[in-house]
């Protein structure tokens, strides 16, 4: 992958800013740099219609399905300026994981039927994967199946469902034979939320927030015509779709707005020799981090040429994972840390979109709080590290 711009690459990243300028509201932006976790529904798909309508929503997908056919180079900038921009983060359940699944596994009248609503943001998608008893261990799931004529029944739980409560539709996996090896008795249905028998219950994260949810399904008949690809397969289509969400997890451009973030408070905080981006020893932390978001970028930018050349994201794509949480849960830390006291007195209504009330301190420290908590979580979901590194292990080194 070439690093040097060329003409027509700074021109496209001359476009992209306008369009970002000319479409994001001041009002989003200011709420994303707050609280990018709890950005409202409508304000998450007014700015997904917006990049549909400028045919940007999907720059992975094939262009055959409605992807913008972008080289590598235009996929860096892209994502460099949206993490620049403080952009929205888009759900990821619709663009990034099922839909790639069904444009590669799905039969015709499922792409005709779910992959517009996924691209023009009129359907959006939750994940039906860890259950109480089966997370980072998910092939042990125990959300059962059974097949009634042209439906299957299906009866069991999903929990540390991100953003259920807002969804129109679950891809969940469940188990059609119990009788097999554990990872060959899945498969792999669509489902939606309002069917009768499905009920969402909220979990209140540590920071406060409704993110997270539990999912029941009491009797939810589910017509086989929504089945991805062949019964108790599953397991396959969710392997590729997990290699989907550990690239996306990466987050090189948000942690890059975080290191600048940081060294802007740095500047400011007060530690007992001056300001904290004098202190050596915090300034060496921050400068170890750097090295390692450079690492990550480097590593995710060959995973971008990979896929573009017509590869999928396979165990490698666990490497990302580890490096961009951990990143993450650093850069929050030094973000807590530069704030000192003052980063202590927290309240969830601090980072509502509508809250009115004054911080406590300084504006610069309202929302570092919550998603230093929230994202403690980071490092386990998408699969915990520790399983990541078997991952590596088995599949990368052969061991």
């Amino acid at each position: 992958m070439d690093m040097m711009y060329s003409e027509a690459d700074l021109a496209f990243q001359d476009e992209v800013r306008r369009f970002f300028k000319e479409n994001l509201p001041k009002t989003v932006r200011e709420i994303v740099r707050k609280t990018p976790s709890y950005v409202s529904k409508g304000d998450m798909v007014a700015w997904h219609k917006a990049l549909y309508e400028k045919g940007w929503i999907a720059p992975a997908w094939p262009v055959e399905y409605g992807g913008t056919g972008w080289t590598s180079t235009q996929k860096h900038i892209f994502s460099e300026e949206y993490g620049a921009y403080d952009a929205p983060r888009l759900s990821a359940f619709g663009i990034t994981m099922v839909g790639p699944v069904i444009y590669t596994f799905g039969n015709q009248a499922q792409k005709d039927q779910y992959l517009p609503k996924i691209l023009n943001g009129e359907e959006l998608w939750c994940q039906g994967y860890s259950e109480p008893g089966a997370g980072s261990d998910l092939a042990s799931l125990q959300t059962r199946a059974v097949l009634d004529g042209d439906e299957y029944v299906v009866n069991g739980q999903k929990i540390w469902t991100s953003q259920a409560h807002k969804a129109d539709r679950i891809f969940c996996l469940v188990r059609t034979d119990p009788d097999v090896k554990k990872q060959e008795g899945i498969s792999f249905l669509l489902i939606d939320m309002k069917t009768k028998g499905l009920t969402v219950k909220p979990i209140i994260s540590i920071d406060g927030g409704h993110y997270l949810n539990e999912v029941f399904f009491d009797d939810v008949r589910v017509p086989v015509a929504n089945r991805i690809g062949e019964e108790n397969k599953g397991w396959t289509y969710a392997k590729f779709l997990l290699g989907h969400e550990r690239t996306g997890i990466a987050g090189v451009s948000k942690s890059k707005q975080k290191v600048k973030k940081l060294k802007e408070i740095a500047a400011i905080e007060r530690s007992e020799g001056g300001a904290m981006i004098d202190d050596y020893a915090f300034k060496s932390r921050i400068s170890k981090v750097e090295v390692s978001l450079s690492a990550l970028e480097i590593t995710n930018l060959r995973m971008m040429a990979s896929l573009a050349g017509g590869g999928n994201p396979g165990p490698e794509s666990s490497t990302l994972k580890i490096s961009g949480t951990q990143i993450e849960q650093e850069l929050n830390e030094l973000l807590i840390e530069a704030m000192g006291y003052y980063a202590l007195p927290y309240g969830a209504s601090q980072v509502r979109p509508d809250a009115n009330e004054p911080p406590v301190g300084a504006e610069h420290g309202v929302g570092l709080m919550s998603e230093r908590l929230l994202r403690r979580a980071a490092s386990i979901y998408g699969g915990s590290n520790e399983i990541q590194r078997n991952v590596i292990a088995k599949g990368v080194l052969g061991l």
